[in-house]
């Protein structure tokens, strides 16, 4: 073999070695950066575990649509937590939070929230939106209480004994009621036409239009079944005494080892965010054209 021949043929071999050599440096190189670049792409993609929040609440948080139609959609989007929602009236509600059956409630009745708060049941107690309670009955109005003062218009539906329909569940809507018979220094059980549901403001709206009756109620709920009862109207409202406030709370995590404490002061907060509370105030607006709940504002 000639010179020239020995060096073209070394030439080759050493250009192979060297491409082979730099193909395993750039392979090893992409390896790694892939190797990297995977990593943190898994860690953003990471979901956080969704954990179960109980919320005891009034019945006309739900028989309203404000809870299932924005509340718990919005704050399941936000945070993740499975929104578990328990509508009673508000005296079962506060007892789940004495119990420590529930995270947090949402209910209707300050004065009996307050022993909560006194006694250290709860905590984080905030208001967060108002509406009001009215007098609705047949539109006939057999009784004549339309227009009257809320305290005339009970004396009144008494001494007529006029069919009269109660929740008769502790509620803070039946709280509000005993309320205002107690102001008139009355006993509604002395009425053989009262007559107590021992059920939610929805169903007791429909026994109140069965028997042609009258009922005190939140204007949230009647407002969004309204037209379940075309022979029934409000006869009574806007009065100082019918003002019906919302409150939301933390159920103390000292009752329970399993209450989702970090679920709850989120809930809380949420309640409160301005965007919330705007929302809240324009829930039912256009379709009913008024505010079902108005917002809570210092």
């Amino acid at each position: 073999m000639n010179l020239k021949r020995f060096l073209s043929t070394a030439l080759i071999a050493f250009l192979f070695v060297f491409i082979a050599a730099c193909g395993n440096t750039d392979n090893e190189s992409n390896e790694g950066a892939t190797s990297e670049q995977e990593t943190p792409a898994t860690e953003d993609t990471a979901e956080a575990e969704v954990t179960d929040l109980i919320l005891a609440t009034t019945t006309s948080t739900q028989d309203s649509g404000l809870l299932e139609e924005l509340l718990e959609p919005m704050f399941e989007e936000a945070h993740p937590y499975d929104l578990k929602i328990i509508a009673v009236g508000t005296g079962a509600a506060l007892e789940m939070g004495v119990n420590g059956e529930a995270d947090v409630l949402l209910t209707h009745a300050p004065a009996s929230e307050q022993e909560l708060v006194d006694n250290g049941d709860v905590q984080n107690y905030k208001r967060v939106m108002y509406n009001d309670f009215i007098i609705v009955g047949p539109t006939a109005d057999p009784a004549g209480i339309k227009g009257l003062p809320v305290n005339e218009a009970f004396q009144k539906l008494f001494d007529e004994s006029a069919d009269f329909i109660s929740r008769g569940d502790d509620s803070g809507t039946h709280k509000m009621e005993l309320g205002l018979w107690d102001a008139i220094g009355v006993t509604p059980t002395d009425n053989a036409s009262y007559a107590e549901t021992g059920q939610g403001m929805g169903a007791s709206l429909q026994v109140a239009a069965d028997k042609a009756g009258y009922i005190l109620t939140d204007r949230a709920t009647y407002l969004a079944q309204k037209d379940n009862y075309p022979d029934m109207g409000i006869l009574v409202e806007g009065d100082e005494a019918l003002l019906n406030i919302y409150h939301v709370m933390e159920v103390n995590p000292d009752k329970n080892d399993q209450i989702n404490n970090d679920g709850a002061k989120a809930f809380v907060e949420f309640m409160v965010d301005e965007e919330v509370q705007n929302k809240i105030e324009e829930f039912g607006k256009e379709e009913y054209g008024q505010s079902l709940f108005y917002k809570y504002t210092e």
